[in-house]
């Protein structure tokens, strides 16, 4: 059996819950790997080892764009009226 909740400081928070937070408002930037990419972005071309990239999703964690540009994922944010936080 598969536990699709997050547990965050004990408290569980199911993907439904995550989708609403923010009223649909919040997005949060991570740097990833580009040899994890393809985990979290199948459709992205094959990538140099070491590079780094930043992935942003929506709050319940939906992939929304991939770059290799911080400020080019958070104008994309403010273009889609997304509030940013970042993710380590």
């Amino acid at each position: 059996m598969t536990n699709n909740n997050i547990t965050s400081r004990g408290s569980k928070i199911s993907p439904e819950a995550l989708a609403l937070l923010g009223g649909g408002k919040i997005a949060y930037l991570k740097m990833v790997r580009s040899e994890d990419v393809q985990k979290q972005f199948p459709q992205a071309p094959e990538l140099a080892p070491g590079t780094l990239l930043y992935a942003l999703h929506a709050a319940d964690g939906t992939p929304i764009l991939l770059t290799d540009s911080r400020e080019a994922a958070i104008a994309n944010a403010w273009s889609q009226e997304l509030e940013t936080v970042s993710v380590h």
